[in-house]
């Protein structure tokens, strides 16, 4: 099953009674995730009945004993499973095991975080598909991100001008749950028959720019040490992993180098290449290069049991913004001088 053809599934009221989201998009995964929610729970059981757990945190019996309370009276309950790939493969199909046959009053989703993801033909994806639908989830193109918005405005009369979508294009970055939240604020800005302008983008447009990954990349570069740490907090309270986002900060790094460099960018970046050389101009190669190793060897540490990957990232963070990386970072690779 693809993103889209679960929104008109969802949308439609039909679930199926377990999911496996995986794939380069941690964002668009975590809004699935609370899109099938909303949709499957009533208002008034979200709060109680919607389950988020950690793989790495909660072991396999704590797992099995929080799924084998069924709700009762009828009620509906879903559970979130972020880093499945975590258990052990005996562990693994022994909560495969419980799960089915599936129960209608109930959903589980787990997912795998985008630094993790299972190479397509592993043992692990074969077995886990066995029981639960798999969807992929991808970073939007350029074109499918205007694409979406403007089919969003059409079916409410709105129009919005070229500038004003390129603008709102690259703000959400690729990313679908933005485009339904940033579309829905402008929606609600706007009558039916108006025409979206640029500074309409940028008027509502200041609460997701302020908390998006790609956002909190700018912040590092630009070093606005308070703003960034704040990001953090609100982007992992949104439900965002801490591996998730240095993957996307180690790829903001990486684009910074190649257009420094004059290399071209992936496809899905490469809109983006006046962005990225703006900011790139503050830096010198052997600063982005410390920043790319400081990044990596943060990755490693997050994978090892019992490592605390908040207090790690945040650490990551300041050391990034440090008066000495502004200074420019003396280490450099063997063999550049």
């Amino acid at each position: 099953m693809t993103p889209s053809e679960l929104v008109t599934s969802v949308g439609a009221g039909k679930f199926a009674p377990a999911y496996y989201f995986w794939g380069s998009e941690d964002y668009r995964i975590i809004e699935a995730e609370k899109y099938i929610a909303h949709q499957f729970l009533p208002d008034a059981l979200y709060a109680t009945n919607f389950r988020r757990l950690d793989g790495r945190k909660t072991s396999c019996a704590d797992l099995l004993a929080e799924l084998a309370v069924y709700p009762m009276l009828g009620e509906r309950q879903m559970f979130a499973v972020s880093d499945i790939q975590h258990y052990k493969p005996t562990d693994l199909e022994r909560i495969l095991r419980m799960i089915a046959p599936g129960d209608v009053s109930r959903i589980i989703v787990f997912s795998t975080p985008s630094v993790r993801k299972p190479k397509k033909d592993s043992a692990f994806l074969r077995n886990i598909t066995k029981v639960a639908v798999d969807i992929e989830f991808r970073k939007l193109s350029h074109a499918e991100t205007a694409s979406q918005i403007q089919r969003k405005f059409a079916r409410h009369k709105i129009k919005i001008e070229p500038e004003a979508l390129r603008l709102l294009s690259e703000l959400v970055a690729g990313n679908r749950g933005a485009v339904e939240t940033e579309t829905d604020k402008l929606i609600d800005l706007k009558e039916s028959g108006a025409v979206i302008t640029a500074d309409d983008v940028r008027l509502t447009g200041v609460g997701y720019a302020v908390f998006s990954v790609f956002d909190l990349g700018e912040q590092i570069v630009t070093r606005n040490v308070a703003l960034a740490l704040k990001q953090v907090q609100a982007l992992i309270a949104d439900g965002n992993t801490p591996s998730g986002i240095l993957t996307i900060l180690f790829g903001h790094i990486l684009s910074l180098y190649q257009v420094k460099n004059g290399r071209r960018l992936e496809p899905f970046r490469r809109w983006l290449e006046g962005k990225f050389r703006a900011q790139a101009e503050q830096f010198d190669n052997r600063t982005l290069e410390q920043m790319m190793i400081d990044i990596t060897e943060t990755i490693a540490e997050t994978r090892k049991t019992g490592a605390n990957d908040v207090l790690l990232l945040e650490a990551l963070i300041i050391k990034l913004l440090s008066e000495e990386k502004k200074a420019g970072e003396k280490k450099h690779f063997p063999g550049r001088k």
